[in-house]
């Protein structure tokens, strides 16, 4: 079974009042598709925009591995 690529903390902190990472990158670039999913009136279910955004999210994050 493969690992999913996370990101990391979306909000790195090293406050030692808190010291929580919080929601992952992945996460938050779910949360950044979904607000635009959510937006288009034929989106047939909420189940369904919430795997097109893991899978946008999932882009995003391989994106970031390429080299220019």
């Amino acid at each position: 079974m493969s690992t999913i690529n996370d990101g990391g903390p979306a909000f790195p902190s090293s406050h030692p009042i808190c010291p929580e990472d919080g929601m992952t990158l992945r996460d938050w670039f779910a949360g950044q598709a979904l607000a635009g999913l959510t937006a288009d009136p034929d989106m047939p279910t909420f189940h369904k925009c919430a795997e097109i955004a893991y899978a946008c999210a999932d882009a995003m994050l391989r994106a970031r591995e390429v080299k220019p």
